[in-house]
């Protein structure tokens, strides 16, 4: 069974990759509006946010993204693994008007490590690297989704439904899903 913090590490480790292979941080990103950087700070800012919030837990500040994207990533995907490599952590609950209660390493897998994810795609298309996703993971999530599917576009965290065939592979079907033309 993996873990939380295994799926971080796995999740948070392909997106080291794609961060350190960067090479034009103002690259527009697949997120109308955003550059590449805007994806790392994206992730940054609003996990930093709901781990506060939700479980009066701070993370510590990293560099600022746009001194140093890199650098800037890195302390924070290490600060979310050292919180979720503690044993204690365990005992930690979420708590959030939108989710209810959970414990703070499924919340942290659930909403935080699923967007780093999704995000994955983003950056990847904005740098120029590999955009392949983890096939299962892309099915699995598009078939969490689907039911959620009033809620999520009201939440306006996803854009609108993108038309694919209905052959597309899984990582074209959850891209659309969330509102990107992969």
């Amino acid at each position: 069974m993996t873990t939380a913090a295994d799926d971080h590490r796995a999740t948070a480790g392909r997106f080291t990759g794609l961060v350190r292979g960067a090479t034009d941080w103002d690259a527009p990103a697949p997120c109308e509006g955003w550059v590449a950087r805007d994806v790392v700070r994206h992730l940054i800012e609003w996990s930093r946010g709901f781990v506060r919030f939700g479980a009066d837990v701070e993370l510590p500040a990293g560099p600022p993204v746009d001194a140093d994207p890199v650098a800037a990533w890195e302390a924070h995907a290490g600060a979310v693994q050292a919180l979720l490599d503690d044993p204690a952590t365990a005992a930690v609950v979420l708590r959030n008007p939108n989710t209810g209660e959970l414990p703070l390493p499924a919340a942290i897998a659930t909403f935080y490590t699923s967007d780093v994810f999704l995000h994955t795609w983003d950056l990847a298309r904005a740098t120029g690297q590999d955009e392949r996703l983890d096939q299962a993971r892309c099915a699995a999530m598009l078939e969490g989704m689907l039911p959620m599917d009033a809620l999520l576009r009201s939440s306006g965290h996803y854009g609108p439904r993108v038309e694919v065939p209905d052959d597309a592979d899984p990582q074209t079907k959850l891209l659309a899903f969330i509102g990107r033309r992969p």
